[in-house]
């Protein structure tokens, strides 16, 4: 049996947009500080031609607009761009409208800059969930086909704790699917752990998310692993976060790089649609 092949997935975003430093860098701050993800987003690129794995790199709609030379060499280097959304704000936050309006809106520009149908999907910290009734039917009905947006764990911020941990296929409208691939996800005491990427990737040994992905291909199953360029920049600017939330954000960011090299290493990686074709082609749907 040929070993599974797990989708790699990159959150473009930069140092300043995530949600643990919300409450330290306002939104109307974010022109005047410096973009610093160009440079990691680009190792992440050279580390994908080493170890020849593919990625889907999940792209902000404000970073495309600011970096549009960034996404075009993403596609041009033979990877897949989906949509992060425009500028990081939660799901619940936006409404369902507001929801379907920033879905066309990002949609639209990282169409006009790679030349293809953007069909892959990410939501801003895993924010679609029980109260996000709305926005799967919103994603398929916007031409989104693979999605991996739900987070099957207990979280302060974010999950679901009863989805499910492999990947499946979901009918949000009558007659219309969605392929949905959540993050790898293992087991301890019982309870769901979080291994797949992120804060979990910079905090546990890598042995860990390793031995993971390969209790899941022992299982004929893929997985995915997530992270962010802003985890391979350890220089960033630091903003007096406290608790928490800094350590969340800024825990292990030296040894990110070398994590990410061992996976590669050690298991293949294709974008999250190749990943999703494959397994529908496997069910037979």
């Amino acid at each position: 049996m040929t070993r599974p092949t797990h989708a790699l997935t990159i959150d473009v975003e930069d140092w300043f947009q995530v949600l643990n430093l919300r409450s330290r860098i306002p939104r109307a701050d974010w022109d005047g500080l410096p973009l610093r993800c160009d440079g990691p987003t680009r190792r992440i690129l050279d580390l994908c031609d080493k170890h020849h794995a593919k990625a889907t790199f999940f792209v902000l709609g404000w970073i495309a607009e600011r970096l549009p030379d960034l996404v075009r060499e993403i596609t041009a280097r033979g990877h897949e761009v989906g949509s992060h959304g425009w500028d990081h704000k939660l799901v619940p936050e936006l409404g369902e409208e507001g929801f379907r309006e920033e879905t066309r809106r990002t949609r639209s520009l990282l169409e006009d800059l790679t030349g293809r149908p953007v069909e892959s999907y990410r939501a801003c910290t895993w924010s679609i969930g029980p109260d996000t009734p709305w926005a799967l039917p919103t994603l398929v009905e916007e031409g989104v086909l693979y999605d991996s947006s739900i987070q099957p764990v207990r979280h302060p911020d974010y999950g679901t704790p009863d989805a499910p941990l492999g990947p499946h296929l979901l009918e949000p409208v009558a007659g219309r699917t969605l392929f949905e691939l959540p993050p790898l996800v293992g087991r301890f005491l019982g309870r769901r752990v979080p291994l797949g990427g992120g804060g979990y990737l910079r905090l546990f040994p890598v042995a860990w998310l390793s031995r993971g992905l390969t209790r899941r291909e022992a299982r004929g199953e893929p997985s995915c692993l997530y992270l962010h360029p802003w985890e391979l920049d350890p220089m960033q600017p630091r903003v007096g976060a406290k608790g928490l939330k800094s350590f969340r954000h800024y825990v292990g960011l030296a040894r990110t790089e070398a994590k990410l090299e061992t996976l590669l290493s050690k298991h293949r990686f294709r974008s999250l649609a190749e990943v999703g074709r494959s397994w529908l082609a496997a069910a037979g749907v």
